[in-house]
């Protein structure tokens, strides 16, 4: 065997000194980064969504809309939960989900349907509400659940002649639960985009 025409480097011979000292850098470098880690966020839920479940202590979880036969005609192509939201609609202490639906067409933009999914007593998700049929012809642009409101961005057509990629009239609307019902509490009036 040639010898290396190279001196000793330090690396090539480390003894239990080297690791302890390695070690002991590392695990400076660790705490050190914890100490300047920024905090993360946190959220407050307000009183209805704080409410806890008898059973188990800990907050029921909102049906998940993924399984659910929406009342949605689309001739054969399937449907699209474009969005979602959770929150106890009607002061029971379980949260509904508020799905925005619409066809799985591919291309376009096809009308979407608003629907309350409830999942009560471990039984299977299903519709309970339609706050928006997609008979209407309307597109949601946002959706969002407040303390037991539902709001959402409708936006529609001022006639046949508007191309269906750009809706020219924009609508706020909100619903609440009241007795039976969701009853829709705003937004009556469409205003041009």
């Amino acid at each position: 065997m040639q010898p290396s025409a190279l001196p000793d480097l330090a690396h090539t011979a480390a003894r239990p000194v080297h690791w302890i000292a390695t070690a002991a850098a590392m695990a400076g470098v660790v705490a050190l980064a914890g100490l300047l880690q920024t905090r993360t966020a946190t959220a407050t839920a307000t009183a209805p969504e704080q409410r806890r479940t008898a059973e188990h202590g800990r907050p029921a979880s909102a049906p998940d809309p993924a399984g659910v036969d929406f009342p949605v005609e689309c001739g054969g192509a399937g449907t699209t939960v474009a969005r979602q939201a959770p929150g106890d609609l009607d002061g029971d202490g379980r949260p509904e989900t508020v799905a925005v639906v619409h066809c799985a067409a591919g291309s376009g933009t096809p009308p979407s349907g608003v629907y309350v999914v409830t999942g009560a007593s471990g039984a299977a998700p299903r519709v309970v509400a339609t706050l928006v049929d997609p008979a209407d012809r309307k597109t949601v642009g946002d959706l969002a659940v407040r303390e037991g409101r539902v709001t959402a961005t409708l936006l529609g057509y001022s006639s046949l002649d508007v191309p269906r990629c750009c809706p020219d009239q924009e609508e706020r609307a909100s619903w609440r639960w009241q007795g039976k019902a969701f009853v829709r509490t705003s937004g009556d009036l469409a205003r041009s985009v």
